[in-house]
């Protein structure tokens, strides 16, 4: 690692692929000008933006501390912050940022930040973690730079940040985790939102086309018309919750997405339950993006398709605004059902690459492996 040159702090954003890329380049054209604001005393930061997978193979956070000081050894950059979508453990909690002020190093999972403004919570975390590791040093000009708090979103008392653990044989000097249920929310939501679920609905484009098809000759079908027209609203609910059901659990089990640990400790357990949350919630959403999908496509072609006195004749009930409504929501729930069987022409790949951010993939693609699978 070099020392600042010429007044510049030279600034490294060391991202994985995919989403943590997209942020580090939309961050480095406004940091440069707020790192100078923020930090005083005439100085200047250059910022440059390096995507490569840097957590390939191991999401031990003291292995890719180590991962990054040998990669920051190697360029002219004076502090490194590296970012990725994975969600880290250390000590039984949630890692948010690991900083050694020693090498000028930073691993921020964004994950930890949560779902909603990801990338004003990930700048202003860039920031803060930036302007601690540029701060003053202990003793002479070489010396290592003194471990200062970090301040922005991990000093809020409405934050479930607080400082972790850090082993005498690791790296990092200063270490925020995140803890307890809202913790555990907090890091939840920011998988979910790493996975970027509605994606799911484009991926899933052989589901999409056999619920389409199905959705479309249910809406002309005058069974169907005389079903929907004698349902009360709880069965219509109870029958929308049961298809979108029925569509999540085939493509969690049809695409093996239920993550499995051969671990038994309590740890490995917690973390296993926290990934199928997310993959149960991600492709929750994106069942349900789609179900919404169908359900004004289906009205619309109702609204185009059907006819007053046909309707009337075949269900005794008169064609309103209500009917045509009931009909879409329960030809919508029929479609999603239909596309639950459809979704099995899908490739399992097809399914991951729709569900999951590109780092995720790449973890349970490991563990496949190593699984034999």
């Amino acid at each position: 690692m070099q020392t600042a040159h010429e007044g510049v702090t030279v600034v490294a954003l060391l991202a994985d692929p995919d989403a943590p890329t997209e942020i580090a380049q939309r961050m480095a054209r406004l940091l440069p000008a707020r790192l100078a604001e923020r930090g005083g005393q005439g100085r200047r930061f250059d910022v440059e933006v390096t995507s490569e997978p840097f957590t390939a193979g191991t999401e031990d956070p003291s292995t890719l501390m180590r991962r990054i000081m040998d990669r920051g050894s190697k360029e002219n950059w004076d502090i490194v912050v590296a970012l990725t979508d994975l969600p880290l453990h250390s000590h039984g909690h949630k890692l948010v940022v690991d900083l050694s002020h020693e090498h000028g190093l930073a691993l921020l999972s964004l994950p930890s930040l949560g779902g909603l403004r990801l990338h004003a919570r990930t700048r202003q975390a860039v920031e803060e973690a930036v302007l601690s590791l540029a701060g003053p040093r202990t003793a002479d000009a070489g010396g290592p730079r003194q471990s200062q708090p970090l301040q922005g979103p991990f000093a809020s008392r409405f934050a479930p940040v607080r400082p972790g653990r850090i082993g005498e044989e690791e790296t990092p000097d200063l270490r925020y985790v995140v803890s307890g249920p809202r913790g555990y929310v907090r890091v939840l939501l920011g998988m979910v939102r790493a996975n970027r679920p509605w994606r799911l609905v484009p991926g899933l484009s052989k589901a999409l086309a056999a619920a389409l098809a199905t959705g479309a000759v249910a809406t002309v079908n005058s069974t169907v018309w005389s079903l929907a027209a004698s349902l009360s609203t709880p069965r219509l609910v109870i029958a929308m919750v049961g298809s979108v059901a029925l569509m999540i659990g085939w493509l969690i089990v049809d695409a093996n997405l239920w993550h499995r640990t051969t671990e038994a400790s309590p740890e490995a357990r917690k973390r296993a339950a926290l990934y199928n949350a997310s993959t149960v919630l991600t492709v929750g959403i994106g069942v349900l993006t789609c179900y919404v999908g169908l359900m004004v496509i289906n009205l619309v072609w109702a609204l185009f398709i059907l006819n007053e006195q046909v309707f009337a004749s075949m269900t005794r009930n008169p064609l309103h605004a209500t009917e045509y409504w009931t009909l879409a929501w329960f030809v919508a729930s029929v479609a999603t059902a239909g596309g639950a069987l459809g979704s099995g022409l899908e490739s399992d790949e097809a399914i991951r690459a729709a569900a999951y951010s590109k780092r995720e993939q790449d973890r349970r693609s490991a563990l496949h492996d190593d699984n034999g699978e």
